[in-house]
């Protein structure tokens, strides 16, 4: 497309105007000052002055050139926009609204249970006790039950110690503790009818074990869960030293199962030291008693066997 300056053609055509003008004037000028003598000299240098203003006016107003629609305005114009810039402020906000965004995975901190359960899967005995106290199994059980003055309350021998739970000694420091454990034995040469006896009130007064031993015995019942207890008290004597006993027995799966409780004193009180109460250690240990249970035994596999066939008589002899 083609543009056509009209403010230029209109300068020149002023210009050329004015040129034009002044020739013209020039020579109207000289014809006058040679033809007509008559006029004066200053009447003429006014129209050249008149001239020369006029050529000044029409030169001035074609160079000034009005702007048009079509020119650029550098304020005008659309500035790009300048990108943004990240403050300390800002930068430092950022990581913490992703931190806050981000789960927090806490460390989980387990406890561990204050109780340990004891199973034999052979008797099917159970229990728990704090896990503070000591386990004895096997020989172990059996080593510690017989160093006492009465090992067992059953009625026949055949017992066999399972397992012992030991009091530890700083449970009860700086007094005349000698040992507490509770013990699990089982007997399985007994009767029902067996089971519900005791040995120590027949060997009254001495033990089996030690006859310059003094015992006595109370018969009494006990209930855990469904099962039913016979118990018994006992108190061996032996110069300072003493020793309290609670049996408990019960018959489950075609065996004896008893259950003890022993706390000895050897009633000499150290430097500093006291005289240790029974009741308090034996409720300690009877609350491991009380989370005892027996699974019952599964019942034996019976194979239905084919009735025999009866036997054609014999013909006696003719």
């Amino acid at each position: 497309m083609t543009r056509i300056n009209l403010f230029r053609t209109t300068e020149a055509r002023a210009t050329t105007f004015c040129s034009t003008t002044f020739r013209s004037n020039q020579a109207t000028l000289d014809s006058i000052a040679w033809g007509k003598t008559n006029f004066d000299k200053n009447t003429s240098t006014l129209v050249f002055a008149a001239a020369l203003i006029i050529c000044s006016v029409a030169v001035g107003c074609s160079s000034e050139k009005p702007k048009t629609a079509s020119s650029t305005n550098p304020s005008a114009m659309t500035q790009p926009t300048p990108p943004a810039v990240s403050t300390p402020a800002t930068v430092a906000a950022t990581p913490a609204v992703q931190a806050a965004a981000k789960p927090i995975h806490k460390k989980v901190v387990r406890k561990v249970p204050a109780t340990v359960t004891y199973v034999d899967k052979t008797s099917g005995v159970s229990f728990q006790y704090p896990r503070k106290y000591g386990l004895e199994t096997g020989d172990a059980a059996n080593e510690l039950v017989s160093s006492d003055p009465i090992p067992m309350d059953f009625v026949q021998p055949g017992g066999v110690a399972l397992a012992a739970v030991t009091v530890p000694e700083s449970a009860y420091p700086n007094s005349d503790l000698a040992s507490a454990y509770f013990n699990v034995s089982v007997n399985k040469a007994l009767a029902a009818e067996q089971c519900g006896e005791f040995a120590v009130p027949k060997a009254s007064p001495a033990t089996p074990a030690d006859p310059t031993v003094q015992a006595t015995a109370q018969l009494s019942k006990l209930m855990i869960g469904d099962m039913e207890l016979q118990s018994t008290k006992t108190l061996a004597s032996q110069g300072a030293r003493e020793e309290a006993s609670k049996y408990y027995h019960v018959f489950e799966n075609g065996a004896c199962y008893e259950f003890a409780l022993r706390v000895a004193t050897t009633g000499v009180e150290t430097e500093g030291g006291k005289h240790v109460d029974r009741d308090q250690v034996f409720q300690r240990l009877e609350k491991i008693l009380a989370t005892v249970k027996i699974t019952p035994a599964a019942a034996p596999e019976v194979t239905a066997s084919a009735p025999a066939t009866p036997s054609a008589p014999e013909t006696p002899a003719q």
